[in-house]
């Protein structure tokens, strides 16, 4: 009898300690850092697909996006910041708030599917934004530019989803050369970061964007390659963030694999590891 109470406290102990470590990294990830992984080449070459990060939730303070989103349609599971803390929803306001600096790397929340992205800060609020001939102009002021080499890359898929990069001297078949010109832009506050360009198009040329109050605008830094803020978020981009949207600022990358899963230590990039976010 004695030996199935303590077989059965046993267990017990075992749930309690189970259950106390998933409260503990709950509040941890609410409160301090949440892991992010990389889907897209949109922030290439400052973030490449396969990167994962940790984003600090203490840089911009706290709102309801700042409590975890789960989301695993394989088994049918979509729990959404706002089931957890929709009480902080509507007033665009934040809990010991700080605002983001131009050039920051950002994870934040779409403004409609809800879903974290990855973008850097381009305008604040009150600024006026607009793409000519690719140049990035900040309140009718072209941002300084200058030719910083060739980006280059495999044609081939990458990661989980398969994506295929694309290129500017391409098409590139399977296992080519992809390219892509890079440039050095520097932002109004000296805030200096590499741009990719593929084609001229579209997003090369845009209207002006006068930036709300309360609000941010967002840009890829694989330019040609990126759904942002030069969309608005009715057409299906991303639009004008609002602040209690962001996460928090990504400051480093802890750990890179170029291949379909982590565990495939083989493609594991060395070099990345731990590189900081420029």
């Amino acid at each position: 009898m004695a030996k199935a109470e303590k077989s059965g406290g046993g267990i017990w102990e075992t749930v309690k300690t189970v259950f106390w470590a998933l409260i503990i990294a709950g509040v941890f990830r609410s409160l301090f850092f949440q892991p992010f992984w990389i889907p897209s080449g949109s922030m290439k070459d400052t973030l490449l697909i396969g990167d994962f990060l940790f984003v600090n939730k203490m840089s911009y303070g706290y709102s309801y996006a700042s409590c975890p989103s789960v989301y695993l349609p394989a088994v049918g599971v979509d729990i959404d910041a706002k089931d957890i803390c929709g009480w902080m929803d509507g007033d665009n306001t934040r809990i010991f708030g700080s605002e983001p600096d131009r050039g920051d790397v950002a994870v934040f929340r779409h403004p409609v599917t809800g879903r974290d992205f990855i973008k850097r800060v381009i305008g604040l609020p009150g600024d006026q934004i607009q793409v000519r001939n690719g140049v990035l102009h900040i309140n009718d002021v072209p941002v300084e530019m200058e030719r910083n080499g060739t980006f280059t890359e495999t044609a081939a898929p990458q990661g989980p989803q398969q994506l295929r990069p694309r290129c500017e001297n391409g098409p590139v078949g399977d296992g080519g050369v992809c390219e892509k010109s890079r440039w050095t832009e520097t932002l109004p506050n000296g805030v200096a970061h590499d741009v990719l360009n593929i084609a001229m198009q579209g997003s090369d040329n845009t209207p002006v964007y006068t930036v709300p109050a309360g609000h941010y605008f967002m840009m890829g830094d694989n330019r040609d390659n990126s759904s942002d803020s030069r969309v608005p978020s009715a057409a299906g981009g991303v639009g004008f963030v609002p602040f209690e949207n962001l996460i928090g600022k990504a400051n480093r990358v802890v750990f890179s694999s170029a291949g379909n899963s982590m565990l495939y230590f083989w493609t594991w990039r060395g070099d990345r590891f731990f590189e900081k976010i420029q």
